[in-house]
């Protein structure tokens, strides 16, 4: 099969490689001069893109200024790195344009690191500055020590702390001192903008850098879309479209709410509702308060929703679009969600991972590619390649796979990031010589370009010398019929024939249909429900457990590891006790 190219017209060159300066001069080009860019979820407080761009202007004069004018003298030393530990906040913004003005790099740190976890990545990323959140100065101060970090290098980010200095405190400083403005510092292509880390689902986090180039590429991408939907018939026919009116409710530290939520704020021009944690009762009302347009979740806020009666009772009538990334959504789920969205005629289904700088496929927008894909493929497709990214299916012997042959996906691109930080032995694994990015996922590609998610490539069962994908048994248990459980997954667990074979085992969580008819019950029906929808290499021989709740890191990604040791302890404490239940 030859490496499939996207349908997209490519992406051209940057003109300059700071992408602050890039993005500047491309909103002053296309936007409106004003409009309200950011609001408080909590407060409502609101900032506007004029405001905003002066406090960012006035935080990098601060950061660069010299410590006798109150500055942080940023760049006079080589080798800094601005650790950002927060919960999402209007200066969460702030911060990271003023910090891609000045190309200097900076760690997005996961705002729920136990202190332990947190001196890890500091130690890691190797800050040098570290701002923060007040909530979360406990878990600061004790990672500071564990990891030998300067108290007076930690600073406020939003609000105050006592004996601290805050990001307000250096930007009223410039402002009374009228001190001059900060330029735009030029870098090569290639300049770290900053990390950000891996989910660590199969192990310790890896520390991701992204470049000012992988950011214009996966910037530019929204801008491709909007200028072939501009081209569409169904463009002319909706009209001119008001701003975007959207929810930043996952973390800013992830991926997806990092670029979705801030950096393409511009890409149409969009106001973001900022909350600084998930919280699902909030969400709700806020998205009938502000008539929200656009919402974006991962995996388990999907699940969450859905499971709760609120859902139901929502006004979602403003809703023109969902978007859900991170982590696989089984089909079923899609369907519920647009049960409850009028206005939404298909998930907008995003596939990425840090590693590509956010987007690897992603569903197309309606009105482009009329008849190319039909409604079937469109509402069970991972998506088609953005704009300037090709990509291979590629066998387990290294050859590239046929059209709907499985097989892993490779993907090449502008946005593909520059490897792991400090980590040349995982970077050699993932990123290859000649640029492709090994995703470690199994898809398959059709030959109208659209791409189908199959599973991850290490937890992939092979049973009798037969592959068989996790994702396909807990997609069938999803589908039965009476709607017992509300989420379920699937991994190996050791065998009783073979010391080295692993068979699957369910993890399921009862719906309200299925507490009422009894945990014992809904086993006993999945186990017969399954044997009629799958060969028998397929079948549950690890048997099916109730559980509370599927763990899950804080971005969706279900962490089947966890569930495997758990079973694995028991096991051994155990013995007797049959495996299948």
């Amino acid at each position: 099969m030859p490496h499939v190219k996207s349908l997209y017209p490519p992406i051209p060159d940057p003109p300059v490689f700071n992408f602050y300066e890039w993005l500047t001069g491309y909103d002053a080009a296309n936007n409106p001069s004003d409009f309200t860019l950011f609001i408080d979820g909590l407060t409502g407080q609101k900032r506007g893109k004029r405001e905003f761009f002066k406090r960012v202007a006035d935080c990098a004069t601060a950061f660069l200024a010299t410590s006798d004018d109150g500055g942080l003298e940023i760049t006079k030393k080589p080798g800094e790195m601005v650790g950002i530990f927060s919960e999402n906040s209007l200066e969460y913004p702030t911060i990271v344009f003023s910090l891609l003005k000045l190309a200097v790099p900076f760690a997005l740190l996961p705002a729920y690191s136990f202190p332990t976890e947190l001196a890890s990545l500091m130690k890691l990323s190797g800050i040098t500055r570290l701002f923060i959140s007040p909530t979360l100065l406990s878990v600061a101060l004790k990672a500071a020590q564990e990891a030998d970090f300067p108290r007076d290098k930690i600073y406020v980010l939003q609000g105050s702390i006592r004996d601290m200095r805050s990001l307000d405190d250096m930007i009223q400083n410039v402002r009374v001192k009228g001190t001059p403005s900060a330029s735009a510092r030029a870098v090569s292509q290639d300049h770290l903008a900053y990390l950000s880390f891996s989910s660590g689902t199969t192990g310790l986090p890896k520390a991701v850098m992204i470049s000012h180039k992988n950011l214009y590429y996966s910037t530019m991408q929204p801008v491709v879309y909007l200028s072939e939907l501009a081209k569409s018939s169904t463009a002319a026919a909706r009209g001119p479209q008001a701003n975007y009116i959207c929810l930043a409710s996952m973390p800013y530290y992830h991926v997806a709410a990092f670029h979705f939520c801030m950096l393409r704020c511009f890409m149409p021009p969009s106001t973001m509702i900022i909350l600084p944690r998930w919280d699902m009762e909030k969400v709700l009302e806020l998205v009938g308060r502000y008539r929200v347009t656009h919402l974006g979740s991962v995996p388990s806020m999907t699940v969450q929703l859905i499971s709760s009666p609120k859902f139901y009772e929502a006004d979602f009538s403003s809703v023109i679009s969902y978007s859900t990334g991170a982590a696989h959504l089984p089909l079923e789920h899609r369907k519920k969600v647009l049960t409850r969205l009028p206005n939404v005629k298909a998930l907008a289904s995003i596939y990425g991972m840090t590693e590509c700088s956010v987007v690897g496929l992603q569903i197309p927008l309606p009105g482009l590619f009329p008849g190319r894909f039909s409604d079937e493929a469109l509402s069970s497709m991972t998506g088609i390649l953005p704009p300037g990214v090709e990509a291979r299916i590629v066998r387990e012997d290294g050859s590239d796979a046929d059209f709907d042959e499985v097989g892993e996906l490779y993907l090449r691109g502008g946005n593909v990031t520059l490897g792991y930080w400090g980590n040349q032995e995982a970077t050699k694994e993932t990123f290859l010589p000649d640029s492709w990015l090994r995703t470690g996922d199994r898809f398959t590609v059709d030959r109208n370009g659209a791409f189908f998610y199959v599973d991850r490539l290490k937890d992939t069962l092979k049973i009798s010398g037969v592959q068989v994908s996790p994702l396909e048994i807990e997609e069938t248990l999803l589908r039965h019929p009476d709607k017992l459980i509300a989420d379920a997954t699937v991994a190996g667990v050791p065998g009783e024939r073979f010391s080295d074979e692993k068979v699957p085992r369910a993890w399921v969580v009862l719906s309200d249909a299925g507490r009422r008819r009894g945990t014992a019950a809904v086993i006993a029906a999945l186990h017969e429900w399954s044997h009629t929808q799958m060969p028998r290499h397929k079948a549950l021989r690890g048997g099916i457990e109730v559980i509370d709740q599927i763990p899950k890191s804080p971005s969706g990604k279900v962490l089947r590891r966890v569930l495997q040791e758990k079973y694995e302890k028991d096991s051994k404490a155990s013995p007797h006790v049959p495996a299948k239940l």
